[in-house]
């Protein structure tokens, strides 16, 4: 089976095979395999809704939520295609994205980042306990102090002009890490990482994102944007020039 643009996909009766077996052993490479055959149709569906205005890049990530949900909760057995479910659920996601981005309050970055983050978290551990967790419990799965875990509550409700600019920073401020984790940045570095990318152009965080975070090459990265090898690898210099500039002012501030 292929998608729209050709990209193999699992087959119907393959991937009724792998969720019985990801259902039965609960087996994380199998979670991860079943999540990379379908990143294509991912990106296929983000791309419907270019026209948007929003990074592409942005749009795929909240697509990608919607890939985790549907392999979470797909049930083999009752005769629906998975490909059809995902879609649905890839689609609802972006859709939710979009509706949230056009309010009266133009959200950051960082908060549409973990706000989904909280989302998944909510998520994940009510399937494992059967209840809604607390607050506390949030702020310990997500490595952030409970405070932290309402101001994020309290940024996500925002719904008026009021709440820009200074509130925002009176925000950040009061979002720190519970503990210290090795090879994880602390949530209030990540945050500076996304307020830095905010002032870079479309065409440099498209750069920084396919090389970064989806690990691409700089050639694979110039085919994927149509542009010169060359190309990307000034546009990557120079945004690490302009983040490591805008980092250090975050941190003498």
């Amino acid at each position: 089976m292929t998608d729209l643009e050709g990209k193999e996909l699992l087959g119907d009766e393959d991937a009724a095979a792998l969720f019985r077996q990801y259902r039965a052993t609960g087996d994380p490479m199998l979670h991860a395999r079943i999540c990379a055959a379908y990143a294509p149709l991912v990106e296929r569906i983000a791309r419907m809704y270019r026209s948007s205005g929003e990074p592409m890049e942005d749009l795929v990530q909240v697509g990608y939520v919607g890939l985790l949900r549907a392999v979470n909760r797909f049930d083999p057995d009752r005769g629906v295609k998975f490909q059809t479910y995902a879609s649905h659920l890839i689609a609802g996601e972006i859709r939710h994205y979009l509706r949230d981005q056009v309010g009266v309050v133009r959200r950051p970055r960082w908060l549409s980042r973990l706000s989904r983050e909280l989302e998944e978290t909510v998520e994940r551990l009510r399937r494992e306990r059967g209840e809604l967790p607390t607050v506390e419990e949030i702020a310990r799965a997500m490595n952030i102090t409970p405070e932290g875990v309402r101001e994020i509550l309290r940024a996500r409700a925002a719904t008026t002009p009021l709440s820009l600019d200074g509130e925002w920073e009176d925000r950040v401020r009061r979002i720190r890490h519970l503990r210290y984790e090795s090879f994880h940045l602390p949530v209030e570095d990540r945050i500076a990482i996304l307020q830095a990318m905010e002032k870079l152009s479309e065409l440099q965080r498209k750069v920084l994102y396919l090389l970064f975070y989806q690990d691409l090459t700089e050639t694979e990265a110039a085919r994927r944007l149509r542009i010169s090898q060359k190309h990307v690898s000034r546009v990557m210099h120079k945004a690490l020039r302009q983040m490591a500039q805008l980092l250090r002012g975050a941190v003498r501030s």
